[in-house]
C-alpha cells in the first residue's frame, strides 16, 4: 500500500514528461506535412477585420501597420485600438492610414480590455473574420488572406506560428529563451493538432469567425487571456487550429533584464492558468473522451519547461536517495528515472529537427545554467506572485 502512495505521488511530477516526449513525436510525424495541408486550397470572399491593440506603441506600429496594410483587401479593415496611451501612438496609426480608437481606463487595463473595446467597435459593422495582431509584429507574405480564408472556411479559430527571435549574434542565455519558445509555440502545438486537431492560442496571429469572436468573454485582465480563451472555445467545441505555414514574428528586447520580466509575467499566468484550468479541462477530456480536449490537456500539463527540470530533478533526487534507505521506494524512483530520460530524449528530438539553427550540441548541454538563471522567478511566483497585465518595455525605452 505504501508503495502505491509514493508511487501515486511522484507520477503528477512525472507524466508531463511523459507528455512532452508524445507530443515532439507525434511533431516530427506532423512536420512538413501540415503545413501543406493547412494551406486553404482557394482564397475566400471572407471580409477581414484586423484588430492591433497597442498601448503606448509608437515606436514598434508603424512597421506592423504597413505589413498589414499590405496584405488586405479593399474590403478588409485595420483597426488599431490605442489602450490607455499616454504616447503618440494614435496619431502615428492615423497617419499611417489605419482606422484608430482610443480607450482610457487605468482601472481595466490589459489587452483583453482593449480587445473587447475593439470587438464591441466592430459590432456596427462586423467582418466575417477578427483577426488579431500585437502592435510589435510582422505577418509573413500571404497570411491575413490564407489565414482569414482557412478560418471562414473550417468556422474555428485559426492560430498562426508565433515566434520571437533574437539577433544572430544573441548571447547563449536569450538563444536559449528562444529554444525553448520554439517547443513551446512550434513543437507542442504540431503535436497536438495532429493528434487531436487543436491548439492553444498564443495571444498573436490569431483568427476568429465572428460568430464566436462576438461573443467571447475578452474583457479580462487576466496575464495570459490568450491561453484561457482557447480553453473556453475549445470546451464548448470550437477548438483553435494551428497553421504552421504562416508566421507572425516579433523580437526579443536587447536587455536580457527585460527579457526576464517578460518571461516572468508569461510563466506566472501559465503557471495560474494550468493551477485554474487544468482540473476542469482534464475531467471534462476524461468524460467526454474529446480527442481536442485530451491533448489540449496534455499540453497544459507541461509546466514552463524550466520550472518543470527544477521540479522532477528535485523529485527524482529524492527519491533516489529514498530508496537507498528504504526499498519501498525503488518504484517511485524508477518512474522518476523515466520521467528524466523521457525528458531528454523530447528536448533532444526537438532540438535536432527543430533548433540546430539555435544552438549547437555543446551548447545545448550547457542549457542546465538557464534553469539555474530562471529560478528566481518561480520563487517570484510562490512568494510574491505577479498578477495582473504588466507591459514588456520595448528597445527603444
Amino acid at each position: 500500500m505504501l508503495t502505491l502512495v509514493l508511487f501515486l505521488f511522484m507520477l503528477p511530477i512525472a507524466l508531463p514528461a511523459f507528455s512532452l516526449l508524445v507530443l515532439t513525436i507525434a511533431a516530427l510525424q506532423a512536420h512538413g506535412k501540415q503545413a501543406q495541408a493547412g494551406k486553404p486550397a482557394e482564397q475566400s470572399s471572407a471580409r477581414v477585420a484586423v484588430l492591433v491593440p497597442a498601448h503606448n506603441e509608437s515606436s514598434n506600429v508603424l512597421p506592423t501597420i504597413q505589413c498589414l496594410q499590405q496584405q488586405l483587401g479593399p474590403t478588409d479593415r485595420l483597426l488599431v485600438i490605442a489602450d490607455n496611451c499616454n504616447d503618440d501612438t494614435a496619431e502615428l496609426a492615423r497617419q499611417a492610414g489605419a482606422q484608430v480608437i482610443e480607450r482610457q481606463n487605468p482601472d481595466q487595463r490589459g489587452k483583453g480590455y482593449a480587445l473587447a473595446f475593439g470587438v464591441d467597435h466592430l459590432r456596427r459593422d462586423p467582418a466575417d473574420v477578427v483577426m488579431v495582431v500585437d502592435a510589435d509584429c510582422l505577418l509573413s507574405e500571404g497570411a491575413v488572406a490564407a489565414v482569414a480564408a482557412q478560418c471562414h472556411l473550417i468556422a474555428k479559430p485559426v492560430q498562426m506560428l508565433y515566434l520571437i527571435k533574437t539577433e544572430k549574434l544573441s548571447g547563449l542565455r536569450l538563444r536559449v529563451v528562444e529554444f525553448a519558445m520554439l517547443v513551446k509555440n512550434l513543437v507542442r502545438p504540431l503535436g497536438t493538432n495532429r493528434l487531436g486537431g487543436a491548439c492553444h492560442l498564443m495571444g498573436t496571429g490569431m483568427a476568429f469567425p465572428w460568430a464566436l469572436i462576438n461573443k467571447a468573454n475578452l474583457a479580462t485582465g487576466h496575464i495570459v487571456e490568450d491561453m484561457k480563451l482557447g480553453i473556453e472555445l475549445a470546451m464548448a467545441g470550437h477548438p483553435a487550429q494551428f497553421q504552421s505555414a504562416f508566421l507572425v514574428t516579433s523580437a526579443f528586447h536587447a536587455d536580457n533584464s527585460v527579457v526576464k520580466v517578460q518571461k516572468s509575467r508569461w510563466e506566472h499566468g501559465h503557471l495560474d492558468v494550468i493551477k485554474q484550468e487544468l482540473p476542469t479541462l482534464a475531467a471534462t477530456a476524461i468524460k467526454t473522451r474529446r480527442p481536442e480536449l485530451i491533448v489540449l490537456a496534455m499540453d497544459l500539463l507541461i509546466p514552463p519547461l524550466a520550472f518543470y527540470c527544477a521540479v522532477l530533478l528535485v523529485g527524482t533526487t529524492l527519491s533516489l536517495l529514498a530508496a537507498l534507505a528504504w526499498p519501498d521506494w525503488k518504484p517511485t524512483a524508477w518512474l522518476g528515472i523515466s520521467a528524466c530520460i523521457a525528458l531528454l530524449l523530447a528536448i533532444t528530438l526537438a532540438w535536432q529537427r527543430f533548433g540546430r539553427h539555435l544552438l549547437s550540441a555543446k551548447e545545448l548541454l550547457m542549457t542546465p545554467l538557464y534553469v539555474i538563471w530562471k529560478l528566481p522567478v518561480y520563487l517570484a511566483y510562490f512568494l510574491r506572485k505577479k498578477s495582473g497585465w504588466v507591459r514588456t518595455k520595448r528597445d527603444s525605452e
